[in-house]
Order: C-alpha cells, then structure tokens, then sequence
C-alpha cells in the first residue's frame, strides 16, 4: 500500500482544480504534506476544506507564467519557506483546440508557457540538491495522450505536451545521478469540472469504460511519486482506455 509521512513535502501546481486538486487530496490523504500551488485561491481553499488531514495542505496563489525565468527562484524560496521537498507533481496546463488556419504565434506562446516552460524552469528548480531530499526524489508532470497521438486541430497543444514528454526523457538520465526520478503521465479525456459538454459530447462513446476520472490520473502520479516505483524513471504512462 502506498503511504507517506507528513515531513515527505510534495509541491503540486495546478492544486485548484481538475487532476491537481485530485492529486493533492491523494497525496494529503496518504499522509504527504502538500504545497497547493494555484491561481484562484477560492479554488485552493475549497480544495484545503476536502482535505482528510487540512493541517498538512498549505496554499500558495501563483500564476507561474507572470515570470517563468524566476521560477527556480520560486522553489528556492518554498524550500526556505516549508523545507525540503520529496516529490512535486506538475498539473497545471491549459487546453487549446484551432485549426491551423487560425494559429497565431502569440497562441502558442500562451499555450507553451504554462504547458512546457513553467513546468521545465520548475524542474530547474526543484533538481537544485538544495531544494529536495536527494536520493529517491521525484517529479511527475501531467502531459496529455495528444503530445503521443495527435489530432486535428491541436497544433499548439499537442505540440507542448509532445515537448514535454521528450524533455522528461532528456531530464531522466541527467538527473539519475543525483538520485532523481522523472516520469510522465499522460491522460486521454478526463472528467472534470473544467470540461465543457462540447467536449463531453465529442467523447462520448468513444471509451469502452466510459469517461476517465481524476482519481484514475491521481492514483498513477501518486505511485510514480511513491518508493514503489523507486525503479521507475523517464516513463511516459498513457492513460487512456481505447487501445491506441
């Protein structure tokens, strides 16, 4: 059975709703403490209320692309802030779906700067052996089964995700050395608050199980996350029941 203590410190961004607020519940219900990174903080309070263990969330209201070079920085200063971390799982990312005709380049730098630079200078951060607990630490960032198996309409998008699972890939062995795990989770249609029913209505019946949930992404990031998979690293987990 997975479990953690409450001196094992995980950051998670993207904490206020969606797959990070599910990942950070799991996290403080296995024991963790959670740092809850997000920009709405009525979202991050609602999410610290779900807590089994709220004593051990603490919240931090940030938009990670208002300075995306000093996001090392950042962690710098969480670490001084609530010590060492042991894991940190990023979740926050935006969806876009435009044909190509309609993509501008400023659309794309939207899209990458949450998607792919933010969580990349974060890793910078967190890697930095003054900021995590060293041997068996781990970092798990939520990609997408579009950066894999793309479609129409998701240039931009499936472009940073694809961009972010061959960074981990390049990150993993890097990092090795110092102990360091680096693994992906990449998710097909997820059921959440955020979904809109255009969105719902398009998956419908393509998935023989039905529409995936938070918790089905939750439980694989926390395993990765884990000393379970303490063998596991630069690994990209497609969560998707169709079979492709």
């Amino acid at each position: 059975m997975i479990s953690f203590t409450a001196d094992q410190r995980f950051i998670v961004t993207g904490a206020s709703s969606g797959i990070g607020e599910g990942v950070a519940l799991l996290l403080n219900e296995l024991g963790a403490t959670v740092i809850g990174i997000g920009r709405n903080e009525e979202r991050l309070l609602a999410m610290k209320a779900k807590a089994r263990f709220p004593e051990n969330v603490f919240l931090e209201q940030k938009d990670l692309t208002e300075d995306v070079a000093g996001l090392p920085a950042y962690v710098k200063q969480l670490r001084e802030k609530y010590g060492k971390f042991q894991g940190m799982a990023y979740c926050a990312g935006v969806a876009q779906v435009m044909p190509l005709r309609a993509v501008e380049l400023a659309d794309i730098h939207a899209i990458f700067a949450i998607n792919y630079f933010a969580p990349v200078f974060m890793a910078k951060g967190f890697a930095d052996r003054r900021n995590n607990n060293g041997g068996r630490s781990s970092m798990v960032f939520i990609a997408s089964v579009a950066g894999v198996h793309c479609s129409p309409g998701m240039t931009s998008y499936s472009g940073s995700k694809g961009a972010l699972i061959a960074t981990m890939r390049s990150l993993a062995p890097e990092l090795a050395p110092a102990g360091l795990r680096v693994n992906c989770v990449s998710p097909a249609f997820i059921e959440t608050g955020m979904a809109s029913d255009i969105e719902r209505a398009y998956a419908e019946g393509k998935y023989p199980f039905g529409l995936g949930q938070v918790s089905d992404v939750a439980n694989v990031v926390a395993f990765l996350l884990s000393e379970q998979a303490r063998w596991i690293t630069a690994q990209n987990y497609i969560i998707d029941c169709r079979g492709i």
